[in-house]
């Protein structure tokens, strides 16, 4: 008979995951933020100096005025100002001591891989395609791949996807920052390679 997955008091209080997903959000948003004020700026002035135009190589102008900018018909920071609240809402309700059912995690974790997959095309569009690596946009790619992992592995503890992947959980569960590192250098590791990023830098 197959072993029952039981629901670890970890997973019931997160407090660590909590904060990790107020910080994430808040600064998910703050660059969401960012990014649309300098999408409003370009419109009212097209020769706008953004203060997250570095050069030529780190900028986010590029990035705001191509198509892959706007994928959805609309600019890509304003799903950020939509997607980024609910980590805060979630970590804040953990914090409080509130319990969600396993629908809204795999929910949540749904959209936690929409996010982590958006950022990998964007973050290769743009170090491979555009030519930029974008100051802004930078920041949505350290605390998505962080927030995402976290509550992937949260689900499978829980035993939220079965006993096999709940042992599977508990493995790697140490091994987190190091998978967050490896996430990081996949990207600024192709951005150096392809842009030479410090040596615009310095």
């Amino acid at each position: 008979m197959a072993e029952t997955p039981v629901e670890r008091p970890e997973a019931r209080l997160p407090y660590a995951l909590a904060i990790a997903l107020i910080v994430g959000g808040l600064l998910g948003l703050l660059a969401s933020f960012a990014l649309t004020m300098d999408d409003i700026n370009l419109l009212k002035n097209p020769d706008a100096a953004l203060t997250c135009n570095l050069n030529g190589v780190v900028n986010c102008g590029k990035n705001i005025e191509s198509w892959q900018g706007s994928v959805f018909g609309f600019p890509n920071p304003v799903l950020g100002l939509m997607m980024f609240p609910a980590p805060v809402v979630v970590g804040f309700a953990l914090l409080a001591g509130a319990r969600f059912a396993a629908w809204f995690w795999w929910i949540f974790n749904a959209g936690l891989l929409f996010a982590i997959s958006f950022v990998y095309w964007l973050a290769f569009q743009s170090i491979f395609d555009i030519g930029t690596l974008c100051p802004w946009c930078s920041l949505v790619y350290l605390v998505t791949i962080p927030m995402f992992l976290a509550v992937t592995v949260r689900n499978l503890r829980a035993g939220l996807a079965g006993g096999a992947l709940q042992r599977f959980g508990d493995a790697i569960a140490g091994w987190v920052p190091l998978i967050v590192i490896v996430g990081y250098v996949i990207i600024f590791g192709a951005a150096q390679l392809q842009l030479n990023i410090l040596g615009t830098l310095f």
